[in-house]
């Protein structure tokens, strides 16, 4: 393999990019149980048409042409550090002095597994396991890159952990795998941009990230993904929360030809909260099947799921949502809300929520509202002078803000710089 590897996935391919990241045996006996995994478990019926995807033609490791970079333009002083994957490697990680001094950890996944086996075996595939679905083992047997961060106990990284990936290539595969360890008392924000450039034939992307938030802990994972719109996103993200432990989803998803992602958090203690915020834009042959999975496994846990979706052009949007409550979860509280927007007649949304309550003792609200934009909303803008493209960007960016302003500066003007984009 020197740039990319033989089209379809083997057994071999599993063994040789095991070999070449000089991984341990029980990482290799890992990959191979979940090439077996994949091969036998069928495509999920339940969402959108995946069977087109043709896993024969696709490539599921190439090398990028770039060299492992020392510096990056992105990086900046409002970062703690800085992860760049192009393809299915990690070209650039680096790290602020003072947090490396602190005992942060923020690697590539490969260079975490080399340098810090014992913590990585002990909770690597514990919140995803390698059966969890077909594209997870898939993930499983054929990860490269991802970022492996750890924040050990009572440290608070202040800016956030920025990580880019970008595929480059027709007809290939890209599955990075990210896993995040705040110990207890521990706080991080882990931030996210994904693109691929536009070509005529169809790339996979399927990552796995897995969150675990000890104690006390708090991580925000923010993700703003702007795929070309011939990428099929299918990714398992999943989250754990120990007693009085926050995690929270900010999840921005604009192109790809079809995305499903449904961030999940399992709040396994006392105390433990999490929000699942999402934001997303379907045009023309687009469909975001998107939505949020909050488990309440112990008393007196909170959450909150808000998701906003816009359609135009045809697009199509889908909230698919699980929030359970399990029997002896006294004092539970949590709100679902779900908002869409339809820029025309042709578009579509569709909400599809599960909510299962098992105790008596508790407070579940759902909410759901389907709008469009009225010709009354365009005549008064209009009248004060903008024209009607501005008058509809300025309503969805209304629509959008409450998630965009959560966003640090840079990314909340890149984003409504692509909402912009993507209704002209």
């Amino acid at each position: 393999m020197e740039l990319g590897s033989p089209k379809g996935l083997t057994k071999q391919l599993v063994e040789d990019i095991s070999r070449r990241k000089n991984e341990p045996e029980w990482m290799l006996k890992y990959r191979l149980e979940a090439f077996e995994v994949f091969s036998k478990t069928p495509l999920p019926k339940w969402g959108d048409d995946l069977s087109e995807i043709d896993f024969k033609d696709l490539c599921y490791y190439v090398k990028p042409k770039d060299k492992i970079k020392t510096s990056w333009e992105a990086e900046k002083d409002s970062f703690g550090g800085t992860g760049a994957q192009f393809e299915s490697e990690v070209i650039y990680h680096s790290l602020q002095k003072e947090l490396a001094e602190k005992g942060v950890i923020f690697e590539s996944t490969e260079s975490a597994l080399q340098k810090y086996p014992e913590i990585f075996k002990k909770h690597f595939g514990t919140v995803v396991p390698l059966n969890d679905n077909k594209f997870a083992a898939l993930n499983s047997a054929a990860w490269s890159g991802g970022s492996f961060v750890y924040i050990p106990k009572n440290t608070k990284v202040d800016l956030p952990l920025q990580a880019y990936f970008r595929i480059n290539t027709q007809k290939m595969g890209q599955f990075e795998r990210t896993l995040i360890i705040a110990d207890e008392g521990a706080q991080v924000h882990y931030m996210e941009g994904c693109t691929a450039y536009s070509c005529p034939t169809e790339s996979l992307h399927a990552a796995v990230v897995e969150i675990i938030a000890k104690k006390g802990a708090k991580i925000q994972y923010t993700t703003i993904q702007n795929w070309s719109k011939n990428i099929y996103n299918l990714v398992t993200k999943r989250a754990h929360a120990h007693k009085d432990a926050h995690v929270s989803w900010l999840d921005c998803n604009l192109g790809s030809k079809l995305t499903m992602k449904y961030p999940a958090i399992f709040l396994k203690e006392t105390g433990a909260s999490g929000e699942i915020q999402s934001l997303a834009f379907a045009g023309k042959g687009q469909h975001q099947d998107a939505g949020a999975k909050i488990f309440h496994m112990a008393p007196k846990t909170t959450s909150k799921i808000v998701s906003k979706s816009i359609s135009k052009d045809g697009g199509k949007n889908t909230y698919r949502g699980v929030l359970k409550v399990d029997k002896g979860c006294k004092g539970t509280k949590s709100h679902v809300s779900c908002n869409a927007l339809l820029l025309d007649n042709k578009s579509i949304s569709n909400t599809y929520p599960l909510i299962r309550v098992e105790e008596d003792e508790v407070s579940v609200a759902h909410e759901a509202t389907v709008s469009r934009i009225e010709e009354s909303q365009l005549f008064y803008l209009m009248s004060r002078g903008l024209s009607k493209e501005e008058a509809v960007s300025s309503i969805v960016n209304g629509f959008a803000n409450p998630i965009i302003k959560q966003l640090p500066m840079d990314y909340a003007l890149e984003l409504n710089r692509l909402l912009e984009l993507e209704i002209e």
